[in-house]
C-alpha cells in the first residue's frame, strides 16, 4: 500500500504546483489590467487647422489648384534611379495628371521623347511648355497615335534630361 500513496502524493504536488503557477499568472494579468484602467495618460488637445467659419471643400482646393485634363505616362529611358518618379512629381507640381510611371523598354534613349498618343493637341502643348521644348522640335516630339494606352502623352526620359532647366532644378532641389 505505501506505493500507491507515493504516486498519489506526487500527483497532488504536481496539480497543486500547476494551480499555484496559474494563480500567479492570473494575478499578473489582473494587476496589468488594473494599471491600464487607472492610467490617465497625457491628454492631447485637438488642433484645428482651419480657423474660418466654413470648412474647406474639395471644390475650393480644386479651384485654387486645378488639375489639367491630361493623362500622361512617364517612362525612364536612361536608367537613372527614380528619374521617372521625380519627373512625375515635377509634372504634378504643374497640375498634370500622371497615371503611369515606369521604366521604358530599354535605357538607351539619348533624347527625351514626348509622344502624342491621340488628337488632344492641347495636352501636347502643355507638356512641351512644361519641359521648355520648342513645339517644332522633331528630335524630341513625335506623333505616334495609340488609343489603347489610355494616355494623351507618353514621355520617355532620355539621357539629355539635364538639358531641361526647370526639371533639372526640381530634381536638384529634391536631392
Amino acid at each position: 500500500m505505501p506505493k500507491n500513496k507515493n504516486k498519489t502524493n506526487g500527483l497532488e504536488v504536481a496539480l497543486n504546483s500547476g494551480i499555484a503557477v496559474s494563480g500567479v499568472i492570473l494575478l499578473g494579468f489582473l494587476y496589468s489590467f488594473s494599471q491600464n484602467q487607472l492610467h490617465d495618460g497625457i491628454e492631447i488637445e485637438p488642433s484645428i487647422l482651419n480657423t474660418s467659419k466654413h470648412p474647406i471643400l474639395a471644390k475650393d482646393i480644386y479651384i485654387q489648384n486645378p488639375v489639367e485634363n491630361i493623362k500622361v505616362e512617364v517612362l525612364n529611358g536612361c536608367g537613372v534611379s527614380a528619374l521617372a518618379l521625380k519627373t512625375t512629381e515635377f509634372l504634378r507640381t504643374k497640375n498634370i495628371d500622371v497615371i503611369n510611371s515606369d521604366n521604358a523598354d530599354n535605357h538607351d534613349y539619348k533624347n527625351t521623347l514626348i509622344i502624342q498618343r491621340n488628337e488632344n493637341i492641347k495636352s501636347l502643348k502643355k507638356i512641351v511648355e512644361s519641359f521648355g521644348v520648342y513645339l517644332g522640335d522633331s528630335t524630341r516630339i513625335k506623333i505616334i497615335p495609340d488609343e489603347s494606352l489610355g494616355v494623351d502623352v507618353t514621355i520617355i526620359i532620355g539621357k539629355d534630361y539635364t538639358s531641361f532647366a526647370e526639371l533639372n532644378n526640381y530634381i536638384s532641389a529634391e536631392n
